[in-house]
């Protein structure tokens, strides 16, 4: 009999109730007790629809609080110093976001991307005389609850290797030393799961589809050589990529089972064939765990029978990876085109595309209405006239170099620039967003169910400009923004107003914590009927003297923080939303608005795992920006930004961005991602981040002078911009005053002793 199992299950809940209660638990609100029922139920609810669901295996495990990483962490006993040696509740909060309920400040973790995904996880943080101890019972007591449900469990952990591969250490140490000090612990860990009755535990190592240096390749035989004394059979998990020249070492590692990802790297199977044993299991990732498109079980049951051809041994079938990355269930879209639903799969539906291919392949006269759905949807789609526009191909038909050229180099724009603009040193502004009250959100609300006219929304929303361009001006910064308010958010906002995005009701994803996101799916031909921001930036500039910036979403941003069609080439796709994109940055301009941003918050996290295909990624990204920001004259500042990131070993194609100011999120790591601009000399203004705007602590203006002496040092004082890391949607008033005044005194400060 074909198993067929799941990787990992969304968290927040299909109304996001998890996200809900956490921010009721830091507020106060509930307790410790009535978050943790809360967070019981909605595990129970899961594993009941994975159950029912057909599923041989459901994961444990892959619920959190916050971060799986964070977890592993924690259940490491991976604490860094100052959040001291207890493990509660309250300490894994502050390591998340820098304070827990008690309102005690700290620095929380790193926050980067996980691997190309818009999720986030918690950097780990490791020391040379770091010590190791199974800290906390999570995993074992969730292995519990479902096995009091009567269904057997497959612990989720993340692999030792893959871990140790995401930690911060001091420069100088190799962070591969501690493997030995870890696996004691990971086989302390199978051993516990083992005497709770576990057969199967999935270990994920998705480091294995990345360039890996010599020693972290022979790692993994070390490391799963000394595993495989543990009483339990491991399925080594890998997904995002191929495994390339991993594929022999991996196939050979003493394990149970294998999963590879067939949705991003179908020509890995021909070498995973090759040197795969018969009496291991072969999980084959066949549904997509990223994307939200129905799957051609046609073609998923081809490549079946294409492993049957070689493999004997015995076959499961799975997701490619998670499915934390895509919605939970599409009953709930009724609103949908019904044209365009029948295309889509969220994770409830592709379980059950699962359940319909193990049918297929054991009882396939029992499978043939369900086969014959899936290839009218699939024809259907590639047939639709909804796809394709006309004016859209002719414009991107005639694309050509120009287009994406600046009129001079960024010497010149910056003396134009300066003279037009006439900032201090060390200018302040703002990322672009202001609180999102709720009284915000319910005139959007009332004006999307028709409650009020357009007429009283552009009066509550100009209200609100004018509230926060007189707040900015009170706080004394120089370049102003007009607070993004009629924004729900920063990739759905601008999809609503371009032709070829679709709109989800429920579609939310977790982003980081109880952060989420609702992605807009792109299902066809992209382009502008109408200016999208000019109204409101225009209103906000006239009502100050001071330079008031525009606030766009750039292509690059829109494609990657969107469920993108499949059907062409990804580049395409990010031309066409350059096109649209210039046309607004031209018009922003016409208005008399000096300064535009345009977010490329996404631009890293598109790059594919193996660095023999960046290059491409990177030359259609880099020009596509240039598309959409080169229309403008060279006294027009064009201003990116870009979230978490690691940018040393992408800082040659950041520049040629040509952005006259690029603002990051450097807070957290205390300016260290700078170091990437010192070291490639980078030529235009720089913004880097002065306070951690994902928690609630309120930063002095002691703490930002600080930062900014050591930017200062390494990027020269003459580049910097003052900026806190990101916007301020999530955030409170009293939050963002306290902030942004000692921001602003900050600026003084420095100001004052430069003479």
């Amino acid at each position: 009999m074909t198993k067929i199992h799941n990787l990992g299950f969304p968290r927040l809940g299909e109304n996001r109730e998890l996200k809900f209660a956490l921010e009721r638990y830091w507020r106060g609100d509930i307790d410790h007790a009535t978050l943790g029922s809360i967070a019981a139920g909605l595990r129970q609810r899961h594993w009941q629809l994975q159950a029912n669901s057909g599923l041989d295996l459901i994961p444990v495990g892959d619920f959190s609080y916050y971060d799986q990483v964070l977890d592993t962490s924690i259940m490491l006993g991976a604490i860094p110093e100052r959040f001291g040696s207890s493990i509660g509740l309250d300490t894994y909060f502050r390591m998340a976001r820098g304070q827990a309920s008690d309102g005690v400040p700290f620095r929380a973790c790193e926050m980067t991307k996980w691997f190309d995904t818009n999720y986030h996880y918690l950097v780990p943080e490791v020391t040379p005389d770091q010590q190791f101890e199974l800290s906390g019972s999570k995993i074992f007591d969730e292995a519990r609850e479902l096995q009091a449900l009567g269904y057997q469990p497959k612990p989720v952990l993340l692999g030792p290797l893959t871990w140790l591969w995401l930690a911060k250490t001091a420069s100088g140490f190799n962070k591969l030393d501690l493997l030995d000090r870890l696996l004691p612990v990971y086989g302390e860990i199978l051993r516990r799961l083992a005497a709770q009755g576990v057969e199967w535990v999935q270990i994920d190592e998705p480091i294995l589809v990345l360039d890996l240096p010599y020693a972290w390749r022979n790692a993994f035989e070390r490391a799963y050589n000394r595993l495989q004394s543990c009483p339990v059979k491991l399925l080594l998990a890998t997904y995002f990529g191929e495994l390339g020249e991993h594929a022999s070492l991996t196939c050979k590692l003493p394990v149970a089972g294998l999963h590879i990802d067939l949705v991003r790297a179908p020509e890995q199977l021909t070498a995973v064939l090759d040197n795969f044993a018969n009496h291991k299991v072969l999980s084959l990732g066949l549904i997509d765990g990223r994307n939200i498109w129905r799957t051609d079980l046609k073609a998923a049951l081809a490549t079946v029978a294409t492993v049957r051809e070689r493999f004997k041994g015995e076959l499961w079938l799975a997701p490619s990876c998670s499915l934390l990355h895509v919605p939970v269930d599409l009953e709930r879209e009724t609103d949908l085109d019904p044209a365009i639903k029948p295309w889509l799969a969220f994770a409830r539906q592709k379980l059950t595309e699962l359940e319909i291919l193990r049918l297929a392949i054991e009882e396939p006269a029992a499978a043939e209405t369900e086969l014959a759905a899936s290839a009218t949807a699939i024809r259907t789609r590639r047939e639709s006239g909804l796809i394709h526009n006309p004016a859209v191909q002719a414009g991107l038909a005639k694309l050509d170099g120009t287009l994406a050229q600046r009129q001079n180099p960024f010497p010149v724009r910056q003396a134009q620039q300066r003279a037009k603009l006439k900032l201090p040193s060390y200018p302040t502004t703002t990322i672009g967003s202001f609180p999102q009250t709720p009284e915000i959100r319910k005139t959007r609300h009332e004006f999307k169910q028709g409650q009020i006219s357009e007429a009283d929304y552009v009066r509550r929303m100009e209200h609100t400009i004018g509230f926060c361009v007189r707040e900015q001006e009170n706080l004394g910064l120089d370049v102003l923004v007009h607070g993004e308010a009629e924004r729900n958010d920063m990739v759905e906002y601008f999809g609503e107003q371009l032709d070829g995005f679709l709109f989800t009701g429920y579609g939310w994803v977790q982003s980081y914590g109880s952060r989420c996101v609702k992605p807009p799916i792109i299902y066809g031909d992209v382009s502008r009927p109408a200016p999208m921001t000019v109204r409101w930036s225009h209103y906000a500039q006239s009502l100050t003297d001071k330079p008031m910036k525009g606030m766009l979403t750039g292509p690059v941003t829109l494609l990657n923080w969107s469920f993108v069609r499949d059907d062409q080439p990804r580049s395409t796709t990010a031309y066409q939303l350059a096109l649209a994109i210039r046309d607004e940055v031209n018009d922003l301009e016409r208005s008399g608005i000096p300064i535009i941003q345009i977010d490329e918050a996404a631009f890293r996290e598109g790059l594919p795992p193996r660095q023999s295909r960046w290059q491409a990624y990177l030359d259609w990204a880099v020009r596509a920006f240039r598309i959409c920001s080169s229309g403008v004259q060279d006294s027009t500042q064009i201003h990116t930004h870009m979230c978490y990131s690691e940018f040393n070993d992408i800082i040659a194609a950041i520049a040629e961005l040509d952005a006259d100011v690029i603002t990051i999120e450097t807070s957290r790591s205390n300016m260290e991602l700078l170091d990437a601009f010192i070291d490639f000399n980078y030529p235009n203004e720089i913004g880097p981040g002065v306070y951690d705007i994902h928690s609630p602590n309120v930063p002095t203006t002691g703490d930002m002078v600080a930062l900014l002496k050591i930017a200062g040092e390494r990027v020269g004082s003459d580049k910097l911009w003052v900026n806190p890391d990101c916007g301020l949607k999530t955030r409170q008033w009293e939050d963002v005053r306290g902030s942004l005044a000692n921001m602003a005194e900050a600026a003084k400060v420095l100001r004052a002793a430069l003479g």
